[in-house]
């Protein structure tokens, strides 16, 4: 018996695979090639597509079942490819008994179908995952779901509204992956500044954070994925002033820096608030990297709005900019609006990459002289605290090494090792 992930998108869908691997397992599944989908561009669906008729080439005789955010919005889409033997919405895929009832081959698309209605999900069960094959960091899901209603994005339609998994259910998840060697974990949610307030006391990110590095003192290094910066907590910004096992790396969800736009887009924040958050975090913890979520070529952006992006992404020098070109997606208000021509946003997409890449080397160029202490990675690779990459040559996956950077070749630091602790 062998099952295959195939998974596309965010930290909590790496995790959510090894959730589904788990249930497949136990359920008995035969030959079969599991793909966890992205539905937050156009291009993440197209990329699934492919994906799923290169698996099927390549499996002829396995069962291909089709899951993630895009099997949620776009369930018929996939429902209708010949390749696909059945398609579970995003509830369904991290429950053994989905894979108990998954239909015979040679079905109709109908049947293909174990998709429920998302927005009835209330609850987000803990799931205990001992291991996350390949990574020598966890992940952690704290959070799922998302209650705003941002104009350009799809995700809430594929993962529903937001929901907590109780504090001491992380807490013991936390204490598992400890047991397992795991010293580096990634707490992980669709909108992780959200933890808490569906909870009993409304317990918040920052708190829960500080309650993991308090009862599971194993934890070495604690990480967030990407979080809203306007709704940071007192917790979370202690944390960085006085916590040295907290990194000092955060990535914010922006989208863009001029505020008209910003508004058009529905967000919670202006220019003004996440440069003021920036400088706070800077203030408490100097050395700290910044990545950031941008849209370029949002409807109804001018070139006068694009260049307040561009001069947002300098003025708060983000170490990595994750540049989406907008992709519209049907059944959100931004779908509606008045949309530029797609040579536009492809060019829009292509200078903030460029400026990115200036401003990747620029925090590359600061860090040579510093030492750092690095957790070895797969493939020679590793990462400083700050999360700047760091080529590891030699040595092998999960070690903190101190290393004395000496430069880089464009894309990661180069070091001389001082030495190790396991």
């Amino acid at each position: 018996m062998t099952i295959k992930t195939l998974t596309f998108g965010c930290r909590l869908n790496t995790y959510e695979s090894e959730v589904m691997l788990k249930a497949a397992e136990e359920a008995g599944l035969g030959d079969a090639v599991l793909v966890n989908t992205c539905a937050v561009t156009g291009e993440a669906v197209r990329q699934a597509r492919q994906a799923i008729r290169r698996a099927r080439r390549e499996n002829p005789d396995a069962r291909i079942v089709v899951t993630g955010c895009a099997a949620q919005t776009e369930r018929q889409t996939f429902a209708n490819m010949a390749e696909v033997d059945a398609v579970l919405g995003n509830a369904e895929k991290l429950e053994t008994e989905s894979y108990r009832a998954l239909p015979d081959f040679g079905v109709s698309a109908e049947e293909k179908l174990i998709v429920n209605d998302i927005m009835s999900v209330t609850e987000t069960a803990p799931q205990m995952v001992e291991s996350i094959d390949g990574h020598v960091r966890a992940f952690l899901q704290v959070q799922n779901g998302c209650d705003h209603r941002c104009t350009f994005c799809i995700i809430p339609y594929g993962r529903g509204n937001s929901r907590s998994v109780p504090m001491g259910a992380v807490v013991e998840q936390a204490r598992t992956l400890a047991a397992r060697g795991y010293r580096e974990m990634v707490l992980t949610g669709v909108d992780a500044t959200s933890y808490g307030a569906d909870l009993p006391g409304e317990p918040t990110l920052g708190l829960l954070a500080k309650t993991l590095l308090k009862h599971v003192p194993e934890i070495a290094r604690l990480r967030l994925s990407s979080i809203d910066s306007i709704e940071v907590d007192r917790h979370l910004l202690d944390l960085l002033a006085d916590e040295p096992r907290f990194m000092p790396h955060l990535h914010l969800s922006l989208q863009h820096g001029d505020n008209l736009i910003l508004k058009r887009m529905k967000r919670r924040h202006l220019r003004d608030d996440a440069l003021a958050f920036i400088r706070q975090a800077r203030a408490l913890r100097p050395g700290i990297a910044f990545g950031a979520d941008f849209i370029a070529g949002f409807p109804t952006e001018t070139d006068a709005h694009f260049e307040n992006l561009v001069r947002f992404a300098e003025e708060a020098d983000i170490a990595r900019l994750h540049v989406f070109p907008y992709s519209p997606r049907p059944g959100t208000p931004a779908a509606r609006m008045p949309q530029l021509d797609r040579a536009v946003v492809k060019a829009r997409a292509k200078r903030l990459r460029e400026t990115g890449e200036t401003l990747r080397i620029r925090h590359l160029d600061r860090m040579v002289g510093t030492t750092q202490t690095v957790l070895t990675e797969r493939g020679e690779n590793g990462h400083a605290e700050n999360f700047a990459p760091v080529a590891t040559p030699g040595l092998e996956p999960g070690l903190f090494v101190t290393a004395r950077i000496t430069g880089h070749d464009g894309s990661r630091l180069e070091a001389e090792f001082a030495g190790h602790a396991v």
